[in-house]
């Protein structure tokens, strides 16, 4: 047995206490300003009971420990077999993304990772610069230009959606003809990954999925009849190189890991960069100060990934029977991280609901351990690019509203952020 120390349990009344914050987690005004529910669910416990069984973990170091630890599992194939209701986990888009890097265990997992190395390690990081550059200056262009001919312009529909895919698209040399495609069947089919989707969501997620497989399947396909010195021809010769005689399996893998990386990297980065744009410019002095000491702006992007984090809630599963938070845990027993309420923990992060660039704080929007976002030095990237030069370049742009949200519970997305000069 593990234990992660002896915080705060659950009471039985949590179960039916958590349903009406769930409630107004999904509400208008729960998207605009989740943080007073996620205190909410904090003063229950640091492990609190989940109406449909399982827990919502919202202490710092108890999500730590899960997101950390080794007997915690995401909610693999095996796990999905082992459920009394298997119906729900034969969705299709489930099943699509529950053979993506995010939802093996090892040793699968080891065995993909180590495959693809460190992905974004500085020198490749370093290569991508000028281009991600250039792809900043073409979006600031098109953002001016809607600045000066209507006098206010939706920074998500602009700049905010627009840079990830041409970071992405560029590196895989997908052509700039498909990214409004991608985008399109992205935004439907993430909904098969909330907490709890409707049979209409589903069926929004299945169709999309059909969308993406028949896309990416086509890309590989394409690659292989074409190949050339970009990642996925590489990927192509790798993987065949693994599975000789077996065409099959290597495409299947190449599918797989290409459809994942494109479309991980598309809506959280775009909520990333449009939260600090938001949390930025609706406070002039704010955006004054770090213009002045742009040598903060790594400091901003953390602040902005801690205060409202891309991604709210993921699961776990215990490996074996445990102990977490002093709330005895069975095995096979699912647990939600909150990312925001472990963010806001005042026992970490003192003052927790004020925005402060200099915070130097800690955050678990990356996740941890085996499953650390792998894209998280791209994101970041993206986003100092991004900050540095909006600011220079329009140094009294702010939200003429503010941000509109999907109706989501696990993956934040902004749809709009109407912003002027």
């Amino acid at each position: 047995m593990t234990a992660v120390g002896v915080i705060r349990g659950t009471t039985p009344t949590d179960r039916r206490a958590v349903i009406p914050l769930l409630r107004r987690l999904r509400s208008a005004e729960g998207q605009a300003d989740p943080v007073p529910v996620w205190d909410e669910l904090r003063a229950l416990g640091d492990v609190v009971r989940a109406p449909w069984g399982g827990y919502f973990v919202t202490g710092f170091d108890a999500c730590n420990q899960v997101l950390r630890d080794r007997n915690w599992l995401v909610p693999d194939f095996a796990w999905q077999q082992r459920r009394p209701g298997t119906a729900r986990w034969q969705d299709p888009a489930t099943q699509e993304m529950t053979r993506t890097l995010s939802r093996l265990n090892p040793p699968e997992h080891t065995f993909r990772r180590r495959a693809l190395g460190n992905l974004f390690d500085r020198g490749t990081l370093e290569a991508m610069r000028p281009r991600i550059a250039a792809h900043v200056t073409e979006l600031l262009d098109r953002l001016d230009a809607q600045l000066r001919a209507h006098g206010e312009a939706d920074f998500v529909a602009t700049v905010g959606d627009r840079l990830p895919i041409h970071t992405v698209g560029h590196w895989l040399a997908i052509p700039a003809g498909d990214y409004p495609h991608i985008l399109d069947f992205t935004h439907r089919q993430v909904h098969a990954q909330e907490l709890i989707p409707t049979k209409s969501e589903l069926a929004v997620s299945a169709r999309a999925t059909v969308e993406m497989r028949a896309y990416f399947t086509g890309l590989v396909a394409h690659r292989r009849a074409h190949p050339g010195n970009d990642v996925l021809s590489g990927w192509i010769r790798y993987w065949d190189a693994q599975y000789p005689g077996d065409r099959a399996a290597a495409d299947q893998m190449l599918y797989d890991l290409t459809m994942f990386l494109t479309i991980a990297s598309l809506e959280t980065t775009a909520t990333l960069l449009t939260n600090a744009v938001w949390f930025l410019t609706q406070d002039p002095a704010r955006a004054g100060w770090l213009r002045r000491h742009p040598e903060h702006v790594d400091d901003a992007i953390d602040e902005a990934l801690r205060y409202d984090p891309p991604i709210h809630l993921n699961s776990r599963f215990a490996a074996d029977d445990t102990v977490l938070a002093g709330v005895p845990i069975a095995r096979d027993t699912t647990v939600h991280v909150l990312y925001g309420a472990a963010n806001h923990d005042p026992r970490r992060n003192p003052d927790p609901h004020l925005f402060d660039i200099r915070r130097k704080g800690a955050h678990l929007t990356f996740g941890g351990g085996v499953h650390y976002c792998l894209g998280a030095g791209l994101a970041r990237l993206e986003a100092r690019l991004l900050l540095t030069r909006l600011l220079e370049r329009f140094p009294t742009l702010r939200p003429s509203a503010g941000p509109t949200y999907a109706n989501r519970m696990v993956f934040r997305r902004i749809t709009s952020l109407k912003v002027t000069t």
